[in-house]
């Protein structure tokens, strides 16, 4: 039959509304509990990039954290910073973007605690003995901590196709080493055609990779990192990903990650999907483009390939938004994602991450009742 996935649509009535639903579909889900006493739990969220708006509400996150003190546990919100030149690249900027967005302890009701340290320094090496690595660099307070809710703002992603529970755990929770170890292979190419040497890549460039040569811009592939923050804020569109089997393997290093998230939190973890503000790419660029699928709801499991297939599959079968990024399959059923980013094979994440264990795509989807 497959993993259990819970689904809650975002109906709301005078008798339950939507957080105190939220509640009720986290009592769904067959987590450990209670937990034992002062269990630090780490909820795992993107806090946003400054400007981004399409980020995980802040007031849709306490009855979370409300769910794991009931529990018996000490919830903390936490991420880990950045690779590219942001407003979340050092802890301290982090912390400030984060409370600007509205992630503040009145609203969550949890401190917010950056996992790498002040400068992404502060990483414990988990192993996994895999194929592309033996151990992998993780935030040390998510290692650090007895167990561990992802939430996660499912949406399109430049290089994953799309970004759910693996990507919010595999590149959400890396160090900066970590970060640098997923992207190594993934450098984009310039088309100088199109290049008029504005220098807008130069000055992003957080690891001074990208110069001009002959008034063009250039990448120096033995210091890029392939963060890909040149290929969103060149204004003539002249920087784009290398389509090739680098890909592939970032997808998978990426599951790898999220393998040695879990490592010893078996039975202390629980997934949730917000599918809601659905974009066609990731929280950290500085803005979000219209949805490419009305809201659909949020789905929570202890399977984290399992909730991502569902949420994969529940975007497919909505009738894609015409005045969005999406240039194709618009009808019900047709790839979504494929729409966005034709030449990424999204499905690689999912048959990877099935292929060592993670879980499994076949799932059953339980609906949460109305009251």
């Amino acid at each position: 039959m497959g993993s259990p996935v819970f689904f809650l649509d975002l109906k709301a009535t005078f008798k339950e509304n939507r957080l105190q639903r939220i509640g009720r579909l986290l009592d769904q889900v067959p987590f450990t509990r209670p937990l034992k006493k002062k269990n630090l739990v780490a909820v795992k969220i993107h806090f946003g990039e400054k400007g981004n708006t399409a980020y995980v509400k802040p007031v849709y996150v306490r009855p979370i954290t409300d769910k794991i003190r009931a529990w018996g546990g000490k919830p903390f919100l936490t991420d880990a910073n950045t690779l590219y030149v942001g407003t979340r690249s050092d802890s301290v900027s982090h912390l400030q973007t984060a409370l600007e967005n509205g992630f503040s302890f009145t609203t969550v009701g949890a401190p917010l605690v950056i996992a790498d340290g002040i400068k992404g320094k502060s990483a414990i090496r988990v192993p996994i003995h895999q194929k592309n690595f033996e151990a992998v660099s993780i935030a040390a307070d998510i290692v650090d901590a007895d167990a561990i809710v992802s939430v996660a703002h499912f949406k399109g992603h430049e290089l994953s196709g799309f970004g759910g529970t693996i990507k919010n755990l595999g590149m959400g929770c890396a160090s900066r080493e970590g970060k640098l170890s997923q992207h190594s292979n993934t450098a984009p190419k310039i088309t100088r055609k199109k290049c008029i040497g504005c220098g807008e890549c130069i000055s992003h460039c957080a690891q001074e990779a990208i110069g001009l040569q002959e008034k063009k811009a250039a990448i120096n592939p033995g210091k890029c990192v392939g963060c890909g923050e040149c290929i969103l804020i060149c204004p003539q569109e002249a920087i784009g990903i290398r389509w090739n089997p680098s890909i592939t393997v970032f997808q998978q290093k990426m599951v790898e990650y999220t393998l040695g998230v879990l490592k010893g939190k078996e039975g202390r973890a629980v997934f949730l999907n917000f599918l809601t503000d659905i974009s066609p790419a990731c929280d950290c660029y500085d803005h979000s483009d219209r949805p490419i699928v009305r809201d659909i709801g949020i789905l929570a499991s202890t399977d984290p390939v399992a909730i991502d297939q569902a949420s994969v599959d529940l975007v497919n079968n909505e009738p894609g938004n015409k005045d969005s990024a999406l240039t194709k399959n618009y009808k019900s059923g047709e790839d979504k994602f494929r729409g966005i980013y034709p030449k990424i094979d999204w499905e690689v994440q999912l048959r990877y991450a099935e292929e060592i264990g993670l879980g499994t795509r076949k799932y059953q989807l339980v609906i949460l009742n109305e009251k």
